[in-house]
């Protein structure tokens, strides 16, 4: 028997479906709110990895040094989902603007790999990548409020996608055990 993802019940299939479509929906209509839930949830998230970078410090036989850097990282953690949880909006900006660093320097790392790259690669394909990430960078940086929400609006798109992907594979799964159940049993086979 295989255990794939397609041997999943069909009602299964359709109910994650229907549930991303809706997720899908509400992100779009209701962007900042969006944001803002991500930001908290983001915020739980580093309070967790806070508290754990501080359990895993004092533990029994952590050396000196990565407590003290396990000590720095539970702080900044804290202090991060501090903002997250109790300023959310500001967390949501804060975030999509190191979004954008993040994609404008990854962008110039695209394009020095492009003009230093030892294999036969398409160096267009690489310019045309890192234009991407610098163009959207930049967008992200210097509009982060609006950029946060269009985050979450392109989260909702995908969803949708996913919901709709889920929704056809759920038709085709049922519709493979309908077949199966109107077939006529073979001769010799074994159950």
């Amino acid at each position: 028997m295989t255990h794939d993802w397609l041997n999943l019940s069909w009602k299964m299939l359709m109910v994650r479906g229907a549930l991303a479509i809706v997720f899908g929906l509400v992100a779009m209509a209701w962007p900042l709110e969006t944001a803002i839930a991500l930001a908290i949830v983001f915020g739980f998230w580093a309070l967790v990895d806070g508290v754990g970078s501080f359990a895993q410090a004092f533990e029994k036989g952590t050396p000196t040094s990565a407590r003290v850097l396990l000590i720095v990282m539970g702080v900044a953690a804290l202090i991060a989902a501090f903002f997250a949880i109790f300023s959310p909006a500001v967390a949501a900006v804060t975030l999509t603007w190191i979004l954008g660093i993040w994609l404008i320097v990854r962008g110039a790392f695209e394009v020095f790999a492009a003009f230093s790259a030892t294999r036969d690669a398409p160096r267009w394909l690489l310019l045309v990548t890192a234009g991407v990430d610098v163009v959207l960078g930049i967008l992200f940086v210097a509009n982060p409020g609006s950029s946060a929400l269009a985050i979450a609006w392109v989260l909702g798109l995908v969803a949708i996608v996913w919901g709709i992907a889920f929704l056809a594979t759920g038709f085709v799964v049922r519709r493979g055990e309908h077949r199966a159940e109107a077939a006529p049993p073979v001769e010799g086979a074994t159950a």
